[in-house]
């Protein structure tokens, strides 16, 4: 059975379609305009949430980005990818991988909703810039642990760092 990636360009579904190209996995890739909702009609029915991405394999169903990418490598690895639960690494591997849709992506998405995605009259300059400041803030620890080498863990290029 072919896997089907429900994608939007410039969106969070980059992180599975990446991982889907770095594994050379086959996948039928489903692409929409943002917001998915909105633009394509039944995709509520496949997502209730009405977000993206949405990754069906088989009776599998996905929707969180992180969650997608670390499911295609433990399924269907091995793969340099990932990392096992057995490597010294392992636990900075999780924390990074999914720091990015739960630490990251909130105030990223605020800034986005508040300067650019609502109509200028709901637009709200001040929680825009609270939350510029607060993502600003938590790129900083990748900044930092960037600053003496390539790759967030194990020394190679991970799921973590896309």
């Amino acid at each position: 059975m072919t896997i089907k990636l429900y994608h939007c360009p410039r969106a969070r579904s980059m992180r599975p379609l990446w991982t889907l190209e770095e594994m050379g996995l086959e996948y039928e890739l489903i692409v929409m305009e943002f917001p998915p909702r909105a633009t394509y009609e039944g995709y509520l029915g496949i997502n209730p949430l009405g977000t993206v991405p949405t990754m069906i394999d088989g009776e599998v169903t996905m929707t969180e980005s992180a969650g997608i990418s670390q499911y295609l490598v433990d399924r269907y690895g091995p793969t340099d990818l990932g990392l096992n639960p057995r490597d010294e690494d392992y636990g900075i591997y999780l924390n990074w991988l999914h720091r990015s849709d739960a630490t990251l992506t909130f105030p990223q998405t605020l800034v986005l909703r508040y300067t650019r995605l609502e109509p200028e009259e709901r637009r709200i300059p001040q929680v825009a810039e609270d939350y510029q400041r607060w993502f600003l803030s938590r790129l900083r620890c990748v900044e930092e642990t960037l600053s003496d080498r390539k790759y967030l863990c194990a020394g190679r290029f991970t799921i973590a760092d896309v």
